[in-house]
């Protein structure tokens, strides 16, 4: 006959794997959700200038006309696949990610296939996470909405790390 002790951890056990299937579940379904083709002035739910963005304080100075010195780049500082200090250049903004819609493409197991995008606000590079399961971090700081990115900002996905360059 059963002890009342082991039915209960039998019953536990069960209810911690359905748990754990159900998390499994819906982070595919969240990563399936941000896998299709993107939408021509998706902007995410922010409007672009808008003083939602905190963008204001960043970009003071660069009025019309005057743009970032340099060439704007991605380095490479460590990514699987990718050979650490080569660079991607960032003049048209370029989407993060594991899939074949991201211009810059990674073999990392924890990045999503559209994880995270750099878009142009004026003459200011934006960071913004693309509701990627486990999140895009901004010098080790999880991103929550759009972030503008300055000389020497790191950005990490998954296991793959960058720093942005002029």
């Amino acid at each position: 006959m059963l002890s009342p002790v082991s039915v209960a951890l039998k019953f536990g056990f069960l209810l911690v794997l359905y748990l754990f299937l159900l998390w499994v579940a819906r982070s595919a379904l969240k990563d399936l959700r941000t896998t299709g083709q993107p939408v021509e002035g998706d902007d995410r739910g922010w409007e672009r200038g808008s003083d939602a963005t905190g963008l204001h304080a960043a970009s003071e100075g660069l009025g019309p006309g005057r743009e970032l010195e340099g060439n704007p780049r991605l380095r490479v500082d460590r990514a699987p696949g990718l050979q650490p200090g080569s660079t991607f250049e960032l003049a048209g903004g370029a989407v993060l990610g594991r899939g074949a819609l991201a211009e810059i493409q990674l073999e990392d197991p924890f990045a999503s296939q559209r994880h995270a995008r750099i878009v142009w606000e004026g003459a200011l590079p934006v960071l913004e996470d693309l509701g990627s399961t486990n999140g895009t971090y901004l010098n080790g700081e999880g991103v929550e909405g759009p972030q503008p990115l300055h000389p020497g900002d790191r950005i990490r996905i998954g296991d793959s790390e960058f720093s942005y360059v002029t």
